[in-house]
């Protein structure tokens, strides 16, 4: 009696056979198969080892392993043994086995053969098989065959080495390796073989790529990203990637952290090539040869391995880098093969220009295939021709020294006086630390004034942090940690974030005010790369407010040339704090951040409502 839907699993069998490496089988347990005249054949687990005194003697063994699939659906790694057996004649078997018990039939006695492997480092397990013989029915070199499937042996996994045994026989069988199963149609089937689908996002508000997994058991997933895909992978801590470290080679790899298989993929290439030139750098040195000659190394560091040529050059001071003549004879290619990756991820190649006159000071060019810009000149400086200057350096300093000496002595009498008629006090012998943060407008005329105020901010003798000028800073920590990172010398030092208001940073602050109001996301909004330090900030003022010091760390700045049109309310978050013009409230806005806690308030204005 065949069960049901016989037919079509057969079918499938014979269709997969000739394409698939393993064997499939439908058998969910243990089970036994005997020929021609064995009959009632049953399987048992065995804890006694071989007995080299049974009625049958093993002629061969033929250890092997399959799939095992349960309808089609859950798959599992069993263990076949095709054993051939010598059956002992009827009085042989009578004589060993039933001698002195007259009253039982032995035409058709009943016998057993025990079969045993193990997979170091694991203890043997044994089965036994028990079976009744016709010995009518069987052939006449008395020889039978019996077919155990043994599913999920103990002990066996993917590779393993299994040694398959009988009272006299022995045979060796490997495991099939976990690339070989899972690379078949059944893999889908198989839990070993499971992989989770990850899916990313590009988050441009929040400046990364989110990754997400889809499937089961999310929490036991892993994901590593790298670059290009024989690159190093690094495991990822968190589920985001900063956009600005995204490249067209990035590849990302995810697997079960209890599983073998990983999926790869390449989700960005052909995008994001931007972040590529930005993070390329070229750096040249000098090097030493064995015959005491001199060579010009260079150094090419990207997240891609680059394709192009470099090439020496001469740039003469009085003309433009365009100007930068060829060195004849010495152009390189760059090619795939000779890079290497440092341990930031970054790929580098290190060459060198042999015999040339380091001390015309040559440079390096390097032009990159396809739509790629061309890198340089980067020269290298000989500094053998200024080692005649350090006399006159040696002269000239005890002079300059003189001068300096005078001109901050000067210069602290000038403040101590002028602060003193503005019933202020200076801190003695320094100025304090200015944070100074640019308003989210995508204006080149209001980050060149952002920078003008810094500038004179540092030349009035103030330690000033620009958020323009910590850009790279900024990207490596984001918005917020390197917001905090700039207060514990705020604490330190004495000092103030200044923010710069304009049309733009209002609306901001009113919109992040009103949180709970929906913003039409679908609008597009043109934002500078210093809006998310500006958005930053607004939280830090309202942590300060709720302890009543937001005045006392924070200062607002507008400029005389961009006019702010006066909104119908001001923002809650921002009033109460002081603003100064400026260039008209020059030495107003100097006087609050260089005089003491206790003489803040001349000269200034305060936003109220």
């Amino acid at each position: 009696m065949f069960p049901p839907g016989w037919l079509s699993w057969c079918l499938f069998l014979t269709l997969c056979m000739p394409t698939c490496g393993l064997e499939i089988t439908d058998y969910d347990g243990d089970d036994v198969t005997c020929t021609q005249g064995l009959s009632e054949c049953t399987l048992w687990d065995e804890v006694l080892m071989p007995d080299p005194h049974d009625a049958v003697d093993v002629q061969n063994l033929r250890p092997k392993f399959k799939l095992c699939c349960k309808e089609l659906a859950e798959c599992t790694l069993c263990l076949v043994i095709d054993t051939e057996l010598y059956i002992h004649p009827d009085n042989k078997i009578e004589s060993e086995d039933h001698s002195g018990n007259d009253e039982e039939d032995y035409s058709n006695p009943k016998v057993s053969v025990t079969i045993c492997y193990q997979a170091a480092p694991t203890m043997s397990q044994c089965k036994r098989v028990e079976f009744t013989v016709n010995h009518a029915a069987l052939t006449q070199s008395n020889l039978a065959q019996v077919s155990m499937v043994i599913n999920k042996p103990a002990g066996v996994y993917f590779g393993s080495q299994l040694f398959v045994y009988s009272s006299n026989l022995s045979k060796e069988v490997v495991a099939p390796s976990h690339e070989e199963v899972c690379s078949q149609q059944q893999q889908k089937h198989t839990e070993e073989c499971y992989v989770p689908t990850l899916i990313h996002v590009i988050n441009y508000d929040m400046n990364q790529v989110e990754l997400q997994f889809a499937g089961r058991n999310l929490s036991l997933h892993s994901v590593c990203a790298q670059y290009e895909d024989k690159g190093r992978c690094q495991v990822l801590n968190r589920m985001t990637i900063p956009l600005y470290s995204v490249t067209p080679c990035m590849c990302l790899q995810a697997w079960r952290e209890d599983g073998h298989q990983r999926i790869k993929s390449c989700p960005f290439a052909g995008k994001f090539e931007e972040n590529m030139w930005q993070n390329v750098s070229l750096s040249v040195s000098k090097g030493q040869m064995n015959n005491e000659g001199t060579m010009l190394l260079w150094n090419l560091s990207a997240p891609c391995r680059l394709k192009g040529e470099v090439w020496p050059c001469h740039w003469p001071a009085d003309l433009t880098k365009e100007h930068c003549s060829e060195i004849k004879g010495f152009r390189q290619q760059l090619e795939n093969s000779t890079w290497k990756q440092n341990t930031k991820g970054l790929w580098e190649k290190t060459e060198v220009f042999e015999d040339i006159d380091l001390e015309l000071s040559p440079c390096v060019m390097v032009k990159v295939e396809g739509n790629g810009p061309k890198l340089g000149p980067i020269c290298y400086k000989d500094t053998g021709r200024w080692r005649w200057s350090l006399l006159v350096v040696a002269v000239v300093l005890p002079a300059c020294l003189t001068a300096l000496l005078y001109y901050f002595l000067r210069d602290f009498v000038k403040r101590w006086v002028w602060s003193w008629h503005h019933r202020g006090f200076v801190e003695v012998g320094r100025k304090g630390y200015v944070v100074l943060l640019s308003p989210p407008d995508v204006d080149y005329s209001v980050s060149e004034s952002v920078c003008e105020l810094g500038t004179l901010l540092s030349n009035q003798g103030f330690s000033v942090s620009v958020d323009q000028w910590s850009r790279n800073e900024q990207c490596a920590l984001g918005p917020l940690p390197w917001l905090h990172s700039q207060l514990p010398k705020l604490n330190s030092l004495g000092g103030r974030v200044v923010l710069v208001l304009t049309r733009k940073a209002l609306e901001r602050a009113e919109e992040w005010t009103h949180q709970h109001i929906e913003v039409d996301n679908d609008l597009p909004q043109e934002l500078s790369p210093y809006s998310d330090v500006f958005t930053a900030s607004l939280s830090l003022i309202q942590a300060d407010n709720q302890l009543g010091r937001a005045g006392e760390r924070f200062l607002l700045v507008k400029f005389d040339s961009f006019a702010v049109q006066p909104l119908k309310r001001l923002p809650k978050l921002l009033q109460g704090l002081p603003l100064f013009q400026f260039p008209s409230q020059t030495k107003a806005l100097l006087s609050d951040l260089s005089v003491g806690r206790k003489g803040r308030g001349s000269g200034r204005q305060t936003w109220t409502v």
